[in-house]
């Protein structure tokens, strides 16, 4: 089928879920999630996968062994497409590309491919051109000073900081969710936040460690 936007009755089952954290609720509900929430999901990324990479979408439950809140269920739904990301919830959609954490491995390339005055400049002009969209890019798990071997008067130090690096942005929740729009939005993200992901696939890529290292 083809995707044409989720029902009012996707974010009134979160709504719902935010308010009943509870197996009840989910299982009383289960069928509005099958068919408002997974099955317009599902579609989604079904049609973005053709030009953006091989999609998955995440479960419902929540790893709670060691979380101190033990809700059972995730209060939206999420699924990658290639590098990039897309998330549902009663507040609206949201959408993400990047590299959310680096291995030791791969953040050793990311520090090296910032230093270098090509590559790190090549990588400062492709974010300045994404957030004049008004899409926002900002570090993950940022250091307080500068990582061990660069100088902290580096001219790109915040760059360097960063252990992730990621595109963000969110749309409030409007009679557009319904309606093919919803995935105009998620495509014209994807495409601008391109350029950046590709600069991370080329000088980091994925981690080559061993598993037992990382």
């Amino acid at each position: 089928m083809t995707f044409s936007g989720w029902p009012e009755e996707a974010l009134d089952f979160y709504d719902g879920l935010t308010a009943d954290n509870t197996r009840t609720y989910w299982t009383a509900h289960r069928a509005v999630y099958d068919e408002k929430v997974l099955g317009p999901m599902a579609e989604l990324v079904e049609e973005l996968a053709a030009e953006f990479g091989e999609a998955k979408i995440f479960r419902p439950y929540r790893d709670v062994r060691f979380s101190k809140d033990k809700s059972p269920y995730k209060t939206h739904i999420g699924a990658t497409v290639g590098s990039g990301y897309v998330q549902l919830s009663a507040h609206g959609l949201a959408a993400g590309d990047g590299m959310y954490g680096m291995a030791p491995d791969q953040l050793d390339r990311y520090r090296q491919a910032v230093a270098s005055d090509r590559t790190g400049r090549e990588l400062e002009e492709l974010i300045a051109v994404i957030e004049k969209t008004g899409i926002g890019v900002s570090g993950r798990d940022t250091l307080k000073s500068a990582p061990r071997g660069y100088p902290a008067d580096h001219p790109r130090i915040g760059l360097l900081r960063h252990k992730g690096l990621v595109a963000w942005q969110e749309w409030p929740a409007g009679a557009w969710l319904g309606t093919p729009a919803a995935r105009d939005r998620v495509v014209t993200f994807l495409r601008t936040t391109r350029p950046m992901s590709d600069w991370l696939a080329a000088h980091v890529g994925p981690s080559t460690a061993p598993e037992r290292a990382r």
